[in-house]
């Protein structure tokens, strides 16, 4: 089995689980900050889920002077992390979404 690679800037850092993967992308990378709605998110994975997620194709094409292919790449990124892992359970074991119930609270 191939392993899951990462592809944030030149980090080529290899892992045999998309689990292990998407850790070491909210551990060992910075924030990306959405060009469209200013929310902060972890880099890589979690950045690609949040903008198709939240935003629009055209969006997309708009806030980060894509194409077509970079879409169907980033749409294809996080279908396969999709169909590997419970994505939902990641987040809460990465204790990612801790924080927002307090700011909804604010």
């Amino acid at each position: 089995m191939p392993g899951w690679e990462c592809a944030i800037g030149d980090c080529s850092a290899v892992y045999g689980d998309v689990t292990d993967l998407l850790a070491h992308q909210v551990t060992e990378h910075g924030r990306h900050e959405c060009r469209v709605c200013n929310t902060v998110v972890p880099e890589g994975f979690f950045a690609i889920a949040h903008f198709f997620d939240a935003h629009t194709r055209a969006d997309y094409v708009r806030a980060y002077d894509a194409d077509s292919d970079d879409i169907r790449v980033r749409e294809d990124v996080k279908a396969d992390v999709e169909d590997a892992v419970d994505v939902a359970a990641v987040r809460e074991r990465l204790d990612l979404d801790a924080g927002a119930d307090d700011a909804a609270d604010a």
